[in-house]
């Protein structure tokens, strides 16, 4: 059999999708796999800030687009940056284990998060980092950064910035993590809805396909971002806005539960929304705790995070 994936160019779209294409055809001999490589409207335009430009399917739409038309038979994505709602005959074909979930702090000076010096400028491409940062940190600044996991690395490097904020898990997966000045804890720093995990997207009648992608499926990482995609589902959905969460699932008497953790903050870090809770049905669990941080002022946050975007 043969499949082709769709793939954005950056060198971490491709390794994590010849990640995949290896692990399948290490299950299944004799797969035959193409890549065919695709830029999306967020690999285009590179000198705007990610909210400016943001909106559903930013890194996502045009591979969606491939896999609507029959043109591939699979697009591998980076979880956090898929919308919570698929598109209508397109489903998530599995999700493999989860990788590293925290951010990292990048400094060339040797800075951690509370070693910077009061006004240092701290680079980072999410509204969710910043407003954490300038909880932990109110006297920072924070400034935009964009590009490829290498080209923000390299700017840091630079010193452009006096350190910036990666998703952990990217800088592994290409070697890059003996960079990392300072790993940020879950207190202070809490990831995106699905950050560090894969998804492989196909059609959602395709069986063979379906049938070959099970073999890569961890069902207590799909447990774990389910919960965390729910929470963002219930806040109406946005993987621009200032939304973190971060769900673990255990083993319970033969019964899979998920204890979830959800944050809702203003870019500004004045306010900060935490909520907490476990359950054995992801989606229940999630939409429960959006509903909880709705009740608490979340939805006055959120309106404002909107008008402003």
């Amino acid at each position: 059999m043969r499949l082709i994936f769709a793939t954005r160019p950056s060198a971490l779209a491709r390794w994590q999708t010849r990640w995949v294409i290896s692990a399948l055809q290490a299950t299944h001999p004799g797969l035959v796999c193409e890549e065919k490589v695709i830029t999306t409207q967020g690999d285009k335009i590179l000198d705007k800030p990610l909210p400016e430009i943001g909106g559903k399917g930013l890194f996502t739409q045009e591979l969606e687009s491939e896999l609507l038309s029959g043109a591939v038979h699979c697009a591998v994505h980076s979880l956090k940056d898929l919308p919570v709602e698929n598109p209508a005959g397109l489903t998530l074909g599995c999700i493999p284990a989860r990788a590293e979930m925290r951010d990292a702090l990048v400094s060339a000076r040797g800075y951690t998060l509370a070693t910077l010096p009061a006004g240092a400028r701290v680079g980072t491409s999410s509204l969710r980092r910043a407003a954490q940062i300038l909880a932990a940190r109110p006297d920072v600044t924070t400034a935009s950064l964009r590009g490829n996991v290498d080209t923000r690395l390299r700017k840091a490097l630079d010193g452009q910035y006096d350190a910036i904020i990666l998703a952990g898990a990217g800088l592994t997966r290409l070697g890059l993590d003996k960079h990392v000045t300072e790993w940020l804890p879950l207190e202070v720093m809490l990831p995106a809805p699905g950050q560090g995990a894969l998804a492989v997207q196909c059609c959602a009648n395709d069986q063979p396909t379906l049938s070959l992608l099970a073999a890569l499926e961890d069902n207590s990482t799909r447990k774990a971002v389910t919960a965390e995609r729910a929470f963002l589902a219930g806040l109406g959905g946005g993987c621009s806005l200032p939304v973190a969460a971060y769900g673990q699932s255990s083993v319970i008497r033969d019964q899979f539960s998920v204890a979830l953790t959800g944050l809702v903050i203003p870019t500004d870090g004045r306010t900060v929304i935490r909520v907490t809770g476990k359950g054995t049905d992801p989606l229940e669990l999630g939409a429960r705790l959006a509903a909880e941080a709705l009740a608490r002022g979340a939805a006055d946050i959120l309106s404002v995070e909107r008008a402003n975007v």
